[in-house]
């Protein structure tokens, strides 16, 4: 009997992700409410509060999936030669990341940077992008005074202020390429004075 109750509770959190994710293409995540979410799936108020802490926490799984899927097609490409071309990679994933404010927000609520005390999908995200970084690094190192490690660490920290700088009313005429790449040539391709 409790196979029965287990595979009934994951098709009922099936059903309001699934809700979620309709309300999502046709309004935007900022727009997505509880409210919607339960009477498309069918199901209780409660019953999502069975599920998920509140809004957010399903915002962390979908968005979660969404970078995910970004990193899926980032792992398959080769390492970038330059700063420019790497910068141009990671553009799809930047554009997601700052589609809404409200998805940069749960981003950085949810990415670990706020003590939280699970590690959930876009934590876990925030891993996965800096091992992507540090392979491409390992296969065409830029710089050899420190580690692929921390300079994957610095790309992912570069990125996140140039894509933070998006929603600064005195920063956000510059893009986040145009932004991103001086960051990434001072940090992987320093000159020697």
């Amino acid at each position: 009997m409790a196979k029965a109750i287990q595979k009934r509770t994951l098709e009922t959190r099936a059903r309001l992700v699934s809700a979620a994710k309709e309300i999502i293409r046709e309004n935007g995540f900022k727009a997505m409410r509880v409210e919607e979410v339960v009477l498309r799936a069918g199901t209780a108020k409660g019953t999502f509060f069975a599920h998920f802490q509140d809004k957010d926490a399903l915002m962390d799984l979908i968005i979660g999936e969404q970078i995910n899927e970004f990193l899926d097609q980032l792992h398959t490409q080769p390492a970038p030669q330059t700063t420019a071309q790497m910068a141009d990679m990671l553009m799809p994933l930047c554009r997601f990341m700052t589609c809404e404010r409200y998805v940069f927000d749960v981003i950085l609520r949810y990415s670990g940077a706020a003590a939280q005390e699970e590690v959930g999908p876009i934590a876990t995200s925030f891993g996965r992008q800096i091992e992507i970084f540090t392979e491409w690094l390992y296969r065409h190192p830029f710089r050899r005074d420190i580690s692929p490690d921390l300079q994957a660490e610095g790309i992912h920290s570069f990125m996140i202020q140039a894509m933070a700088l998006k929603f600064c009313a005195l920063h956000n005429a510059t893009s986040i390429t145009d932004r991103l790449v001086p960051y990434l040539d001072a940090w992987l391709c320093p000159k020697v004075a």
